[in-house]
């Protein structure tokens, strides 16, 4: 191994009861080829989801470690631990700072390491060495073939709401690129005037769901913002804050065209970019990268506004990335949903990474 050795880790842990008979899993996988390089996985005892998370992390940080890693990309569906790791969540619970301060111990001594939320879906392999931990502990026979063998079981009741921040998700309302079916990305149009009566009846949906809003959020271009406007008013008790992190993807050269033209045009670029959200439009932005920034700004609201209702009026590529990780989608997902200039979808989270998704792309009001 070399000292220029990327790789990618995947943790997971669980505990069957919470707290209960708990284990762990991490997996080391080679950046680009996805290649297995080291695995790990230990029963703990009794104790919490929580603290298995982190010890998944650990074991994971460790095995980089001993591969002679330089940069690590950690990934798991824990958003606690990538929250907490991230910087952007404090670390409440006493029994968890020991924890985080030991793996913060473990990525200093890398020369790079991001954390990245994954939905559940996506961490099969370390779910999967979770629960062999906790089979084996068992005196359960376990036949480990592959990651898509059965789950530990995760107690689920409806949680109490109090303790959610929900988020009424709002697309802004039709503008003149809306209506022609283009590539609307950076450009700053306004509302049309079909668009302003669009985003009214939407204010009226929002306040059918809530009057009781903490805060209403916005992409800081003016489509977003006047339909943040619009809603804010209809409540009458919340002013707008601009969030820059809602703003839509950057097309690029493909800004203001069809997608006829486009294809036309860019046909191999087309392609490879509807293939994967790794892939940007020439001079634009990739799906990939904003979803890190999206999550960054979700990470901010459940935040600053726990177990509030919180408005977040953004644009369409926002909205999907957000939708396709509280539902656990795959990416064609973001092709194949529809979202209706001034729908809204409701969703709401809770501190333990629990998502519960109410509603997507409303759109009785606009009738």
């Amino acid at each position: 191994m070399t000292n220029e050795l990327r790789v990618v880790v995947e943790a997971d842990g669980g505990s069957r009861g919470n707290p209960g008979p708990a284990g762990y899993g991490a997996v080391v996988l080679e950046e680009g080829t996805g290649e297995v390089l080291l695995e790990r996985y230990a029963s703990l005892g009794v104790t919490t989801n929580n603290v298995a998370e982190y010890q998944g992390l650990i074991a994971g940080l460790r095995a980089a470690a001993e591969l002679g890693a330089a940069r690590v990309d950690v990934r798991m569906d824990s958003k606690l631990v990538v929250e907490q790791m991230s910087g952007r969540w404090q670390i409440k619970n006493p029994g968890l700072r020991p924890l985080a301060a030991e793996a913060a111990k473990l990525v200093d001594g890398f020369a790079a390491v991001t954390f990245d939320w994954i939905p559940r879906e996506r961490n099969k392999l370390a779910d999967a060495l979770a629960n062999r931990a906790m089979d084996e502990a068992a005196g359960r026979p376990v036949a480990f073939d592959s990651p898509t063998e059965p789950k530990a079981p995760r107690n689920w009741a409806p949680p109490s709401l109090d303790t959610a921040t929900r988020l009424i998700l709002v697309r802004h309302g039709e503008t003149a690129m809306t209506a022609q079916g283009r590539y609307s990305g950076r450009g700053d149009v306004p509302l049309s005037e079909q668009g302003e009566a669009q985003a009214m009846a939407a204010a009226g949906r929002v306040a059918g769901i809530s009057r009781d809003v903490t805060a209403v959020v916005s992409s800081p271009l003016a489509r977003c913002t006047r339909t943040a406007e619009l809603i804010a008013a209809e409540l009458g008790n919340v002013t707008v804050t601009i969030l820059p992190e809602l703003i839509e993807c950057d097309f690029g050269d493909w800004e203001g065209l069809t997608f006829a033209e486009v294809r036309e045009r860019w046909p191999d670029e087309l392609d490879r970019w509807l293939d994967s959200t790794a892939v940007a439009p020439p001079g634009g932005e990739s799906f990939k990268t904003v979803s890190k920034r999206v999550r960054g700004a979700l990470a901010t609201l459940q935040s600053a506004y726990p177990s509030g209702t919180v408005v977040v009026v953004s644009h369409v590529s926002p909205i999907k990335l957000i939708l396709r990780d509280a539902l656990a989608a795959g990416d064609a997902f973001l092709h194949r949903l529809f979202l209706d200039a001034a729908g809204v979808s409701t969703m709401d989270m809770w501190p333990d990474g629990g998502i519960a998704v109410r509603s997507v792309n409303e759109t009785a009001h606009l009738r």
